[in-house]
């Protein structure tokens, strides 16, 4: 429901494949009739209300509206909550977003302390704040047996919870349920991780990830394929996952493609590298399809046999790819470019690391100069 720009969602309670949802109206379905008539109730009391306000010389406002043709429990006990599981699937982010807000909802659900409109000020946000700092992180089995007690979890963990909180807060605000967002008189207040840093692996490291030879046909073998292809491409797993070689045209040998980031829809653009083309062809050009806790499972779990001390995560590999290039001497809005970031300060987190490995090494080489002998 829209007025004057305002827009305001009512769940019906009905759940409709999207398939079957055509110009506005549900297609043959079993009770799509009864279905049908719900709708149109809602509608007839929209417009009858509407028609109230010309005839009485009225404002049209879409939260007014809404709060006399649909009651949504304003006054129940979760009416926040309930508002926010209509709002996440419909806001245009990518699945793997979403994922991240139903895991706020979840947390929102188990902590209890923000329910309802009321509960939203800031020291709720606080609290909701300490009481996320004191959760536990996923242990290792071996770990739980020993007795070891789990760490924390991260500050960055925390921050983004507050950061898809936020989000639903502020489209609060523009559709009128809330006047203010709480978060507003926070800027600063919350830490968020120690962003700075960045793991990758160096070009001897991700050698032995390629020369590594589990058993043909196996699982272990994929994900080593897979780890390759992004480490050569700097994709993310949901970029990785969407990849189709038809989106690609040769120039010169050279395969090439223009396109957007599934999570933001920023440009990029991406070449096919040797090393990527030998991974496609083991697979016909077309990648084989894991699930992405597993992969990263199963990622950690090579790491351990290979013998690498860092844990290795497909973030790592995007990591490695955008070191690579700038310690090739690619430029570095060239690499924000390769790796879709919103915005080249994105990047410069890689070139800090790039510049800390050069200054390692020059304490390295003065460090041998001054054991030389006359030094």
């Amino acid at each position: 429901m829209t007025a004057n720009r305002r827009s305001y969602y009512i769940n019906t309670g009905l759940r409709v494949k999207k398939n079957l949802w055509v110009s506005g109206k549900i297609a043959d379905m079993p009770g799509w009739a009864e279905f049908e008539r719900r709708i149109n109730i809602i509608r007839d009391k929209i417009e009858a209300e509407v028609n109230n306000c010309l005839e009485e010389g009225r404002p049209i406002v879409s939260a007014e509206i809404r709060r006399k043709v649909w009651d949504d429990g304003a006054e129940s006990g979760t009416a926040f909550l309930d508002w926010c599981e209509t709002q996440i699937p419909v806001m245009t982010i990518s699945e793997g977003t979403k994922r991240h807000y139903r895991t706020l909802m979840a947390r929102l659900n188990e902590w209890g302390g923000i329910r309802t409109w009321s509960d939203l000020t800031t020291e709720k946000i606080y609290l909701f704040d300490s009481w996320l700092h004191q959760l536990p992180t996923k242990q290792k089995q071996a770990d739980v047996m020993a007795g070891i007690e789990a760490p924390k979890i991260s500050d960055g963990c925390v921050w983004n919870y507050h950061k898809c909180l936020k989000k639903l807060l502020n489209n609060a605000v523009l559709f009128d349920k809330l006047a203010a967002n709480p978060y507003d008189r926070l800027r600063g207040q919350f830490n968020r991780g120690d962003r700075e840093t960045v793991e990758y692996l160096t070009q001897q490291e991700l050698s032995i990830i390629e020369h590594c030879t589990p058993t043909p046909g196996s699982t272990m073998t994929v994900v080593r394929d897979l780890f390759v292809f992004q480490a050569y491409t700097g994709f993310a797993f949901g970029d990785m996952v969407a990849f189709d070689i038809r989106d690609y045209h040769e120039e010169d040998g050279v395969w090439v493609h223009n396109g957007e980031r599934i999570k933001t829809g920023v440009p990029f653009v991406s070449e096919l590298l040797p090393p990527v083309v030998s991974v496609l062809k083991r697979y016909n050009m077309q990648l084989p399809v894991i699930n992405n806790n597993h992969y990263n499972v199963l990622l950690k779990a090579m790491g351990e046999m290979l013998g690498l001390t860092k844990n290795l995560t497909s973030h790592m590999a995007r990591h490695t790819f955008a070191t690579m290039m700038l310690k090739h001497g690619a430029k570095i809005e060239n690499v924000s470019a390769m790796l879709g970031h919103t915005n080249v300060k994105q990047t410069q987190r890689y070139a800090k690391v790039m510049a800390e490995s050069v200054h390692n090494d020059f304490k390295k080489v003065a460090e041998l100069l001054l054991e030389e002998p006359g030094a």
